[in-house]
């Protein structure tokens, strides 16, 4: 971690900062050595994938319950659990071997405000109801919308991290996204007083009664 991230990690983990830093240690390690992620990610761990996902967590409610669809590495939902850990974290990853690393990462860190459900996240609708269903690098909007909305509660929101792409996905999902009870959505930069490039989102706000 070279001095401006450093900075920006102090900013967004606090005190946690030593948590995050045996996240990326096992990121790096173990993370790599069962597939969950690319060699060539090791130099960009902390820049592009950690804080880019952690800063996140300050657009989330005090006391959010957030569920986090195709967690793979804990990218974003583990970030959002060390920065906040007022919020409750379910992560939810279909893959056996990658839910088994994300417990003995959240047993390592004694992470107790994250649980991890093994499955699809249509398996879950009726059983998760949470205030912010976050994912990042699962698919288009138009694919992901289905996925994360029906996840939410009512007067819940849709976080997704998403690329360049953003405003062109949201186009794109726009008549679905309101067919599914999107009652605003909109392209939002995260992190730009604190990161080197911001983090892009798409929010969701979803309403079953339609207001």
């Amino acid at each position: 971690m070279v001095g401006e991230e450093r900075i920006a990690a102090e900013k967004i983990f606090g005190e946690n900062v030593p948590l995050a830093e045996r996240f990326v240690e096992h990121l790096s390690t173990s993370g790599i050595e069962r597939g969950l992620l690319g060699p060539r990610e090791v130099p960009r761990l902390w820049g592009r994938h950690v804080l880019n996902c952690a800063v996140v967590a300050q657009l989330m409610p005090d006391d959010a319950r957030v569920a986090d669809v195709g967690s793979g590495a804990g990218l974003p939902g583990l970030t959002f659990a060390i920065a906040r850990p007022d919020l409750q974290v379910t992560l939810i990853e279909p893959l056996e071997r990658r839910v088994q690393w994300l417990q003995e990462v959240i047993a390592d860190l004694g992470l107790e405000n994250v649980e991890v459900l093994r499955g699809r996240a249509e398996q879950f609708v009726g059983q998760v109801s949470a205030d912010v269903v976050t994912a990042r690098a699962v698919s288009a909007l138009d694919k992901l919308a289905p996925l994360t909305m029906p996840l939410t509660k009512d007067g819940g929101e849709v976080i997704a991290i998403k690329g360049q792409s953003a405003q062109a996905e949201l186009d794109k999902a726009s008549e679905l996204v309101r067919k599914l009870g999107g009652v605003s959505a909109e392209v939002q930069l995260v992190g730009e007083e604190i990161l080197e490039q911001a983090t892009t989102v798409v929010r969701i706000k979803v309403s079953r009664s339609g207001r």
